[in-house]
Formats: structure tokens, C-alpha cells, sequence
């Protein structure tokens, strides 16, 4: 069949990654955007981010905003790979209906 690139059970194995990639890239970029103070040892910052800095919480804020952006379009990718996930399961259904 054309288009068909992965088997079944790759497919599922994809929709399964991906939905729990979305889900888990989703809310950690939220966490990420609203500057949680849990996630602080996750932003990349040097000594000199927050000593040489006139207004020391904005330059940590932009970090945090930065990450957070990162992640939310690291949780698109896994959407785009979640759907062609979908459309392989789809072909592969289509494929064992029109053998059988």
C-alpha cells in the first residue's frame, strides 16, 4: 500500500510516545513560562546573568521564557509525529481490511 512506512504495532507505539510527549512537554513549558521556582536548577544562567544585571529578575525571566518556548515547540513536533502516527494506523487498518 502506498505510504505505508511502519507496521501496527510501531504505529500505536508512536501514538502511545507522542500523546504522553505532548502531554508532558506541554505542562512543563506552562511551568517553564510562569517562572515556577521549582524548575530554576533547569535554566541555563552563569554567575554573570545575575550579578551584572541592573533589573536581576528579568534576565532569569527571559531564561525562563526561553526554556519554556523550547518546550512547547519540542511538544509540536510530538503532535506532528502523533499524527502521522494516526495516519499510519489508519493505512495499516485500511491494508488487513482489503486483504481479508
Amino acid at each position: 500500500m502506498r505510504g505505508l512506512i511502519c507496521g501496527p504495532k510501531q504505529a500505536a507505539c508512536g501514538v502511545v510516545l507522542s500523546l504522553w510527549g505532548v502531554i508532558m512537554l506541554s505542562m512543563l513549558g506552562i511551568f517553564f513560562i510562569t517562572h515556577s521556582a521549582v524548575l530554576i536548577e533547569d535554566v541555563p544562567f552563569s554567575d554573570s546573568d545575575i550579578h551584572e544585571d541592573s533589573n536581576p529578575p528579568q534576565k532569569l525571566y527571559a531564561l525562563y521564557d526561553k526554556v519554556g518556548y523550547n518546550c512547547i515547540i519540542a511538544a509540536a513536533f510530538y503532535l506532528c509525529l502523533g499524527a502521522f502516527s494516526c495516519c499510519q494506523m489508519k493505512l495499516n487498518k485500511r491494508k488487513d481490511y482489503m486483504v481479508h
